[in-house]
C-alpha cells in the first residue's frame, strides 16, 4: 500500500520549485477518504516565505475535502530518508494520530517507516485546547 504513496511523492518531487536550495522534496498523503494528495516544496527568494512539501500536500488534502492523514510518504532528491522538518512534524501532527505511518523514502522506494509518535513524541496536543 505504501508503494503508491512513494510513487506519488516522487512524482510530486519532480514538480518542486527549488531554484535557491536545489533541494526538491515531495510528499504524498493518503487521507481518511482513501484518496492520495500530493505536494512539493515551493521556494521564494524572500526566505522563509516558501513552503515545504508536507504543508503543500496538507493544503491539497483540506481543499479536496479530507481532514485526517492516515499515512504520508516523504522523499528528497538529495537526502535519503529525509524526515519532515520540525515545523512540518507539528503540521502533520495536527491532522493525524500518534499511530499515523510516516514513510521515509529514497529513490528506490520506502526505506523506513515510523509513526508520528516516534517522529514527534511530544507534539503540541490540540485536544487540550478549549
Amino acid at each position: 500500500m505504501s508503494h503508491d504513496l512513494f510513487e506519488a511523492a516522487r512524482d510530486a518531487m519532480g514538480k518542486a520549485y527549488a531554484p535557491y536550495s536545489k533541494f526538491p522534496v515531495g510528499a504524498a498523503i493518503r487521507a481518511e477518504d482513501g484518496r492520495v494528495y500530493v505536494g512539493a516544496n515551493i521556494e521564494n527568494l524572500s526566505f522563509p516565505q516558501g513552503w515545504c512539501a508536507e504543508p503543500s500536500a496538507i493544503s491539497a488534502m483540506i481543499m479536496g475535502g479530507a481532514h485526517r492523514i492516515r499515512e504520508i510518504a516523504v522523499i528528497a532528491e538529495k537526502l535519503p530518508l529525509c524526515t519532515p522538518c520540525g515545523g512540518c512534524r507539528q503540521k502533520i501532527s495536527e491532522f493525524s494520530s500518534p499511530d499515523t505511518r510516516v514513510y521515509l523514502c529514497d529513490d528506490q522506494g520506502v526505506q523506513k517507516t515510523v509513526t508520528m509518535a516516534e517522529l514527534l513524541p511530544y507534539a503540541f496536543d490540540t485536544d487540550v485546547i478549549g
